[in-house]
């Protein structure tokens, strides 16, 4: 449930979202949001964050997805990029972006997935290897989030370990007109304010201190980005559904056929009563993986955070079949804007982790089954 602070939060960030409602640039909305101290609710006071955590910056994105302008660079710039510099960032490294990161006056994008590899952080082939005190970086990265309008991206490379000769998986900080470091718009069917990129990296030349936190604890690092992120997708994916569950309901109480409006009919009322139990559900799930990951609990919020996740994916997809549904030939006009959630509400499924891929995770570390791969 929510205390007191997390109801009022709720309420500010709802107000926030229904002055902007359904609009294209969202540069003002993030603007108003960092000065309001929303973007950087969860990162430390001591560098211009609310000293909160994600259960704070999920409430941010999942009001603003609720008033149809959901933020989803919330997903990459505070949540990945901020938790792991405000974890294991050097001093210099938190100074420099933490405040930026929280006030919105600086974004950064977040650079793993590649053509071959998907997010599979043990078959990624982007490379770093010392040369003096620098580091080469070299490698491609396919659906970035945001790169045009980030100041800088976290990449997921690996380095050489010098033991064992074994590839570990490192995280750099890669500015955005560093030279070798191109880009290259996707062309997508998602009609999204953030584009997306392919990322090369040719011999990209970083400074030492481009490295974030270990180079021996990579994977640890690496993971304490991935948990915020899944859950900040359940946020988005529950925002997205509760505003098409929304959209419906107005409908079908408006919406009058034979002197009756058609939300009175148990075949339209019973599917949307349905959507909203299941997004009730998948919040229940995200509030318990934010709460588990803000104690400190890694391991106990893998599990929900992934269950969260998926249970959001699930729930956001039929929230907005059935309400594009309960519109009829309405459900597909701009007028409406439902039509534009049909694309969209499928990334909850797919992205950062596919469903079949949580359901892996599920059946053998939660299960014990054994592996299929």
């Amino acid at each position: 449930m929510d205390t007191e602070e997390h109801k009022a939060l709720r309420e500010a960030v709802a107000a926030l979202g229904k002055r902007h409602g359904r609009e294209g640039d969202t540069t003002h909305l993030w603007s108003e949001a960092g000065k309001l101290g929303y973007l950087g609710v969860n990162l430390p006071e001591a560098h211009g964050g609310g000293g909160g955590g994600i259960s704070e910056l999920s409430i941010v994105l999942e009001e603003l997805g609720a008033a149809g302008c959901p933020l989803l660079m919330l997903i990459v710039s505070p949540a990945i990029c901020g938790t792991v510099i405000a974890r294991f960032g050097t001093d210099a490294q938190k100074e420099a972006w933490l405040p930026g990161l929280a006030d919105g006056t600086r974004l950064m994008a977040f650079g793993i997935t590649e053509p071959d590899a998907g997010s599979n952080s043990h078959r990624i082939t982007t490379t770093a290897r010392r040369d003096g005190t620098d580091w080469l970086l070299t490698g491609r990265k396919v659906f970035v989030s945001g790169v045009d309008i980030a100041d800088a991206t976290l990449v997921v490379g690996r380095t050489e370990d010098a033991r064992s000769g074994r590839l570990k998986p490192c995280l750099f900080i890669v500015p955005r007109d560093t030279p070798g470091f191109t880009r290259r718009p996707i062309d997508m069917e998602l009609n999204a304010a953030e584009k997306q990129f392919e990322l090369v990296l040719d011999d990209v030349r970083l400074p030492a201190d481009a490295l974030v936190g270990d180079e021996d604890a990579g994977l640890l690092q690496l993971f304490a980005g991935l948990n915020p992120e899944r859950i900040m997708t359940a946020a988005f994916a529950i925002g997205m559904g509760r505003h098409a569950l929304a959209g419906a309901v107005a409908y079908a109480r408006d919406r009058t056929v034979w002197n009756t409006p058609i939300g009175a009919h148990q075949a339209i009322a019973h599917p949307l009563a349905q959507a909203h139990i299941d997004l009730e559900l998948a919040r229940l799930m995200m509030q318990k993986a934010a709460a588990l990951y803000d104690a400190g609990d890694d391991m106990g919020a893998g599990e929900a955070a992934n269950m969260a996740k998926y249970a959001a994916g699930e729930a956001c997809v039929k929230a907005v079949d059935q309400a594009v549904h309960t519109l009829g030939g309405n459900g597909l006009t701009r007028e409406y804007g439902l039509a534009r959630l049909i694309t969209a509400s499928r990334v909850a499924r797919i992205a950062p982790v596919s469903r079949e891929m949580i359901l892996n995770f599920v059946s053998h570390q939660t299960l014990g089954l054994p592996k299929s791969y």
